[in-house]
């Protein structure tokens, strides 16, 4: 078989039918896109733009300035916006990889609709692979924005590498330059091109390398593409709700002699820099190389068809092994027939695979390798989200593959004599083309099998979530949380939707920084709205705190150790809660909390139910009662009666203020029934979280004689763990006993390390 040289290079982009592409692939993802926010740092994000305040290190500045843009448009809420932001981001790269295709195509296939069908394969393919999809119906993070910086790179460095002496071939380099430093202010993955693009202009032109002006202009248009990040220390001076890492010298107000100052360039590095998170360098291997490949090939493997529940793992490894296949093909017949585009995005793909794993460096994924359970270090969260260029690219190499099977079946079903120039071609007939033409009906199947498993359509389950956690809350309460799913989606529900607003968060983990606990002590006492509150707050005047939960000075803050070791039992006393709290290692977590408790005599102070057994860790155990999914400390130990019940698993259990909560205020287990499924294993303890709150609530009421409450709670709370596949549950349930609670581990958990230099001073 002999396919048709190249005969045109200066061919016309079909940039209407990439548009067309885009679009399509748009309306797909505006069927299934979700209406709210979802888990982990989808919440964070949306907040962190619609404040324009700075998400966790290094911040992400230009995501929040356009995700600001996106949050504040008109006819729907901000989370609908910036997850449309995500949305048209992903449908906007499905139309590069579309125009990469086809270009790949012109030196290949003469016909111009086979091209563009070409594109259209890529364009679907790589629409509808798992994590690109997911990706795209819900603003997790930062990373279809930079997507489409990387294909819109790729696209550029495709052009110039047809013509690198061109008129445009300069001004093509400095825009991609200013390109790869406006995508590393919006994720560190902006640079990820770069190593690609310096290649191809080796290969293509290396004199370009010698020339300096043309150096010196992409290197200042990098520049240039950087400057999002000099708007960190500004804005974090002015002290948003969302401030994390506070790069900034200032410590009450925006002035610019703390704003151009030692204490503001070290908090910039130390942010920039990820320097909290204190993950080892890549030569530290955290798994073996081995494993790390293992667990690309885990997530590869997804992409294709998302097995949430291993109900059809050989069908998921059959179409893994055929679009593997698929794209090796591709790769081999890009460098066989256009060698000028691939010295670009072959390296491209090498970097996007093989790189990406190597500098990653991660630990075991978390549903990998299931057989070695807890024997290995894991990630708290399966990160197949940190490959989606690798997978959204691989739609290119997939689809020429695709191309490569369906003219290869053509051939075998018949081909005619074709002149060409000086040259006599063998190629299949318009028949043959035809009659091959169901091979192409793979590029569907990701379609159809990713469908269930990334749509987010009328999922509000995570922002009810985060309603029933702050009105399980008392007016002006402190609500101490533990990681990110009991944390960011709260900070959503306050800051956007403007739920629960006077209750105070303080995450442990973040407590655990200098930054964080000052921000506790600065921020403002919010008014709580009683007619937006819950009916069940109506019964009572709630008086306004008159100070921060925190009663210290900035610099009394900054002087609570990190970490001290207490080897002796100690006794903590608040009023007439006397606490006992065994030996341990005082976390500067561990020492904000007991002051605010010790300030706060007139504060209800709950611990969120996902903390698990942090309050009994601290000595609370007797005085902790439950209600709804925070339990409140008691200033003293509760006996039994008819509204209280001791409950063996949980502890005391407030039945009326628990029953009113599930039956008038919660709105996430319904919710939860309506989701159906949870995929996302490493989350499961929010729906989890329900499913116990129901077992404890149901066997309370039953065991108080409301037998007919009690099996209405217990029909809901069935039907949560039927939805959402807890199948584990389900012997507990039969057992009517409360079912044990996952715990929740932080993404962004920071543990205790040595604190930058300089963020003593407390500045201005």
């Amino acid at each position: 078989m002999t396919a048709t040289p190249a005969t045109d290079l200066d061919y016309r982009p079909s940039y209407r039918a990439a548009a067309i592409a885009s679009g399509l692939v748009l309306i797909l993802y505006i069927i299934t896109l979700g209406p709210s926010t979802a888990m982990w740092d989808t919440s964070e994000y949306i907040a962190a733009a619609y404040v324009v305040g700075l998400p966790h290190p290094p911040g992400n500045p230009f995501f929040v300035l356009i995700g600001r843009v996106f949050s504040i448009l008109p006819g729907m809420n901000p989370a609908f916006w910036v997850n449309m932001l995500a949305a048209t981001s992903a449908a906007v790269t499905a139309g590069f990889w579309f125009l990469i295709t086809e270009r790949v195509l012109v030196s290949w296939l003469s016909e111009r609709w086979q091209r563009v069908l070409g594109g259209a394969l890529a364009a679907l393919v790589g629409a509808t692979a798992f994590t690109v999809w997911s990706q795209a119906v819900v603003n997790e993070k930062v990373y279809t924005v930079s997507l489409v910086g990387v294909a819109i790179i790729a696209w550029l460095t495709v052009r110039w590498c047809d013509d690198p002496d061109g008129p445009k071939a300069d001004k093509i380099l400095v825009l991609i330059a200013y390109l790869l430093g406006l995508g590393y202010s919006n994720h560190m993955a902006g640079f990820v091109a770069a190593p690609a693009v310096a290649i191809a202009v080796l290969v293509r032109r290396p004199q370009t390398l010698l020339r300096w002006k043309i150096l010196l202009a992409c290197v200042g248009a990098l520049i240039v593409g950087m400057t999002p990040f000099a708007t960190q220390p500004i804005r974090a001076a002015y002290f948003p709700p969302i401030n994390e890492g506070e790069p900034t010298g200032c410590r009450t107000e925006f002035a610019w002699s703390c704003t151009f100052s030692e204490q503001t360039w070290t908090a910039f590095k130390y942010n920039f820099n990820r320097e909290q998170y204190g993950k080892p360098s890549v030569g530290e291997r955290q798994a073996p190389i081995t494993a790390q490949v293992g667990m690309w090939w885990l997530y590869f493997r997804w992409q294709w068809m998302r097995d949430a529940y291993l109900q059809n793992q050989t069908m998921q490894a059959i179409l893994a092994a055929l679009f593997l296949v698929l794209g090796f093909f591709g790769g081999y017949v890009h460098y066989q027939r256009d060698r000028r585009s691939f010295w670009f995005f072959g390296p491209l793909m090498a970097t996007l695979v093989l790189v990406l794993i190597y500098y990653l460096n991660f630990k075991y994924g978390h549903s990998q390798a299931p057989e070695l359970g807890e024997s290995v270090d894991r990630e708290v969260r399966d990160r197949d989200y940190f490959f989606l260029w690798s997978f959204s690219a691989w739609s290119v190499w997939a689809a020429l593959g695709l191309v490569f099977v369906w003219e290869s079946i053509a051939a075998l079903i018949g081909t005619q004599a074709v002149k060409l120039g000086k040259q006599t071609l063998s190629l299949p007939t318009k028949r043959s083309w035809a009659m091959a033409s169901p091979v192409l009906a793979l590029a569907l199947i990701p379609l159809f099998t990713n469908w269930a498993p990334a749509t987010r359509r009328n999922d509000t389950s995570t922002r009810d979530f985060a309603h029933d956690m702050l009105n399980s809350v008392e007016p002006y309460g402190i609500l101490v949380t533990v990681g990110d799913n009991d944390t960011f989606p709260l900070w959503y529900a306050q800051e956007v939707e403007g739920i629960r607003r006077d209750v105070v968060i303080a995450n442990t983990s973040l407590l655990n920084t200098d930054w964080y606990v000052r921000q506790i002590i600065r921020s403002p006492i919010r008014e709580y709205d009683a007619a937006k509150g819950p009916a069940i707050y109506r019964d009572k005047q709630w008086k306004k705190p008159e100070n921060p939960p925190l009663r210290l000075t900035l610099d009394e803050a900054d002087q609570i150790p990190l970490a001290e070791e207490r080897r002796d039992t100690v006794m903590f006393e608040a009023g007439s809660i006397k606490a006992v709290i065994a030996p341990r290692i005082y976390t500067k977590a561990d020492y904000a909390v007991l002051l605010m408790i010790r300030d706060n005599p007139d504060r209800p102070v709950y611990f969120a139910r996902t903390s698990g057994g942090y309050g009994h860790e601290l000595g609370f155990g007797p005085y902790l009662i439950m209600q709804g999914l925070g339990r409140k400390l008691l200033p003293q130990v509760p006996s039994p009666s008819s509204d209280i019940a001791l409950i063996p698993g949980e502890g005391w259990v407030d039945l009326p203020r628990s029953k009113a909560l599930w039956n008038d205020v919660f709105e996430g287990h319904k919710a939860l029934v309506t989701k159906g499924g949870w995929p996302d294993r490493a989350s499961i303890g929010i729906p989890a979280l329900y499913v116990n709150s129901g077992l404890i609530l149901s066997e309370a009421l039953e065991s108080s004689g409301d037998a007919a409450t009690a099996k209405s709670v217990m029909a809901l709370t069935e039907q949560v763990a039927r939805a959402t596949r807890i199948d584990e549950f389900f012997t507990f349930m039969n057992q009517r006993g409360p079912a044990p609670l996952p715990g929740l581990t932080g993404d962004s958990a920071i543990k205790p390390i040595v604190p930058p230099p300089g963020k003593k001073d407390s500045g201005n």
